[in-house]
């Protein structure tokens, strides 16, 4: 069977960053990822390049920053007065430290990229945005999904989301 939309896709991955550096795999603890192929679970890039693929392929995709997690945006970079911020318990607010924030599109995560007396510096980009992202991707698996999966826009199962 190949990869369509509404099939569930197991997959290995290791993503890397241009550098060759390592920033996120399937690892034996957790096994591989399962997805719902066509419904948003993963970037637009990577959802593209695995449609047609097969049961025991093995690629590499390269996913540019349009259709991986966007350009970075100089606009998506606020200074905040320190004082906003409740200390949750003694946790104390650190550089490169990720918090949550209200915005008007509701929560967002926010990083903190700087302190500076009483100013913070958040930068709600996504950390890997304006990246182009390397994928070697092994397709362990494709079947059919249910009617509940395609229902709830995720894969159930041993390697599916339950939420």
């Amino acid at each position: 069977m190949r990869v369509t939309p509404d099939t569930v896709v197991t997959m290995h991955y290791t993503l890397k960053n241009e550098n060759g550096d390592i920033l996120d795999q399937s690892n034996e603890e957790r096994g591989p990822l399962a997805i719902l192929q066509g419904h948003g679970n993963i970037i637009p890039g990577l959802e593209e390049q695995l449609l047609g693929k097969m049961k025991g392929e093995e690629f590499t995709a390269v996913v540019e920053p349009d259709k991986g997690y966007g350009e970075y945006q100089d606009n998506m970079v606020q200074v905040v007065p320190l004082s906003g911020f409740k200390g949750e318990g003694d946790e104390k607010l650190s550089q490169g430290m990720q918090v949550q924030v209200e915005t008007n599109q509701g929560p967002a995560v926010a990083t903190v990229t700087l302190i500076k007396d009483e100013d913070v510096t958040l930068d709600l980009n996504h950390p890997l945005a304006g990246e182009t992202l390397h994928f070697e991707i092994e397709v362990v698996d494709v079947r059919a999904a249910e009617e509940e999966e395609i229902t709830h826009g995720h894969a159930h199962g041993p390697h599916g989301h339950h939420h």
